[in-house]
């Protein structure tokens, strides 16, 4: 999972700087924190289990030395405990690390560790890392080259940052399949996992790539590959703002966030369909339609339903086969051929799963285009293609405004390669420009109408267990919906396809299970219906989602949501809004805690 990693190194105090920075990453993990700081000729660390606030606490005098790390940590290995928290050091306690990632090999290396007389002091597999460059330093020409050796044992992901009494001006950082970024400031440098914890700081930063290893000093920074090979990163300047990952007013970051969706889908399709013909331009000329037999949709999560929900567009968009795995299966049971079309869905660019199932898809000679949220992030290097959602930061570990940018950039995909196939007419393709160009008026008036869907909320709030129901492209709506709802208000819930409920679901229903049935934009509108009607004969409340035209469905319904009218293709993302606000609010009525709900982080960064 995601932790947070802080550095600094500069000419001011470090501490105020980590603990700012370990704020705006706690979203990343919240297990405990911790930090080292060089102060005079040792370093000063502190750890404590919980938030970053309890950290904070425990700061009272610590000396203003101006080179630290800072760590807040979501547990993988090892229990919720001081001792388990970053950082981590040597037997010398002269070297501090902290890692997010999970190495493999870690029996293997710390049996070889203690029976050279290596002390460990935590269940981590981290702090393998400080002890091996303990070992490589007498070696050494160089604090770097120690980090190099010792990195080179290790097999599995790291982004990790090491500070050494030795070098009380240094800082080494160094990643493989974990994200990791520098950040460029005047007589400062900062070293993060995530921009966030940088921007008030410099908005220029580096990212780091797989094998990449920076020496950093206030005034310098150098790369190296991991045979010290120097190496050359560019300087990217984030384009959006800080104020734009913080909360704005609003009570919680997923509240924010749902409310941001009009904007982030605007930017979602700006420039990119010219609106003369209309060309669809996301970067993909013929080369990229040429050969195309089948195409195969993978991600996990929220991701994976956003894939499942674009699947019958993209079908009839370009006639071809489409397939949606879960990119955890796929990497293991996948089976990508040469001249197949493989999507890779990310909201962070890092998910684990799917990076291994892009490159399984490569290595079998697939093409591989990806769809995610974060420029520089691991999977924009290893795409052939890539296609940013343009969602700006999403801090809440719910998404919300991910997956609706998700659900339109798949559906730019499939308008331009039908674009490119002549699967399509032209108008046809103007008629789905069109309507995208109206889904952002559309999603504003949708969420103008929660005053309703807080009301509904209630009937759920005191309960154990709902349903969800759709068909179609609806059937996945249902299944992100219910995810939301399990996911913050720890509500048990289950997405069904409707027909399904006979088949056994039924059996579970009565007058203490909430049914929640979309209806809107379903071409099997009648059935649905009887779906409903099956359900109130067994005393489930239902709470359907509907058209503001739909005068039928409050004859099965107890409570209708309402939704603007809209075309066919985007009424899923104005059901999914509601649902995520059905979600929230439900989740606030039972105090839960929304943008930090429990045993999850935002991304899955090891296996």
């Amino acid at each position: 999972m995601m932790c947070g990693i802080i550095g600094y190194v500069g000419y001011r105090s470090a501490v105020p700087i980590i603990v700012e920075g370990l704020k705006r990453l706690e979203y990343r993990g919240y297990d405990s924190a911790g930090l080292s700081v060089i102060s005079g000729s040792g370093i000063t660390l502190l750890r404590a289990v919980g938030p970053v606030a309890g950290l904070e606490k425990k700061i009272t005098a610590l000396s203003a030395g101006a080179c630290g790390i800072g760590h807040t940590r979501w547990a993988t290995m090892g229990a919720v405990n001081e001792e388990n928290a970053h950082p981590h050091s040597d037997c010398t306690g002269k070297i501090h690390i902290v890692h997010n990632g999970i190495i493999e090999n870690f029996g293997e290396l710390k049996a070889g560790l203690e029976s050279r007389g290596h002390l460990f002091l935590s269940q981590t597999d981290s702090e393998a890392i400080a002890h091996l460059i303990e070992e490589e330093s007498a070696g050494c020409d160089s604090f770097a080259d120690a980090v190099r050796r010792a990195l080179k044992k290790i097999r599995g992901s790291f982004a990790t940052v090491v500070l050494c009494a030795s070098n009380p001006d240094t800082l080494i950082a160094a990643r493989h399949e974990s994200p990791l970024l520098i950040g460029v400031g005047d007589s400062e440098n900062l070293v993060a996992s995530d921009a966030t914890a940088v921007l008030s700081h410099t908005d220029r930063v580096i990212y780091l790539e797989d094998g990449d290893v920076a020496t950093i000093t206030p005034n310098s920074v150098s790369i190296s590959d991991m045979d010290g090979a120097g190496v050359c990163r560019e300087i990217v300047k984030i384009e959006w703002s800080l104020d734009e990952a913080e909360k704005s007013g609003y009570e919680h970051y997923m509240l924010k966030e749902i409310n941001e969706q009009p904007s982030a889908i605007r930017e979602a399709i700006m420039g990119r369909i010219s609106p003369a013909e209309p060309i669809i331009d996301i970067g993909l000329g013929e080369e990229d339609a040429s050969g195309l037999k089948a195409i195969t949709l993978v991600g996990c999560g929220t991701s994976y339903y956003a894939g499942l929900a674009a699947r019958h567009f993209i079908e009839r968009c370009t006639g071809l086969p489409v397939n949606v795995e879960i990119a955890s299966e796929y990497r293991y049971y996948g089976m990508p051929k040469s001249g197949d079309l493989v999507v890779a869905i990310t909201q962070s660019g890092e998910t684990a799963d799917t990076l291994a199932a892009v490159k399984q898809a490569k290595k079998a000679g697939a093409r591989v285009y990806a769809v995610t949220n974060v420029i520089g992030s691991t999977i924009t290097r290893i795409a052939d293609r890539v296609m940013l959602t343009r969602a700006g930061p999403e801090i809440s570990v719910a998404s919300t405004k991910a997956f609706t940018t998700q659900m339109v950039v798949l559906q730019l995909l499939a308008l331009r390669l039908s674009q490119l196939t002549g699967n399509i007419s032209a108008k046809e393709v103007a008629d789905h420009s069109s309507h995208l160009h109206r889904l952002s008026r559309l999603v504003q008036e949708t969420l103008e109408r929660r005053d309703a869907v807080m009301q509904a909320a209630s009937g759920i709030a005191e309960k154990t267990a709902a349903f969800y129901i759709g068909r179609g492209q609806n059937y996945p709506i249902a299944l992100e919906g219910a995810l939301k709802l399990k996911e913050i208000s720890y509500v048990h819930a289950e997405g069904f396809a409707a027909g399904e409920l006979k088949h056994g679901p039924l059996a579970l229903i009565d007058e203490n299970t909430p049914i929640v049935a979309i209806v809107a934009g379903d071409p099997t509108y009648e059935k649905t219906l009887s779906n409903i009607a099956e359900i109130k004969a067994r005393g489930s409340p239902v709470i359907a989602l509907a058209f503001d035209s739909d005068t039928d469905v409050e004859k099965q319904a107890d409570i209708v949501l309402r939704i603007p009218d809209a075309p066919f293709d985007v009424a899923p993302l104005l059901c999914a809004v509601t649902l995520q606000l059905l979600a929230y609010y439900v989740a606030k009525a039972r105090g839960c805690s929304i943008d930090r709900p429990r045993n999850l982080a935002k991304s899955v960064t090891v296996e």
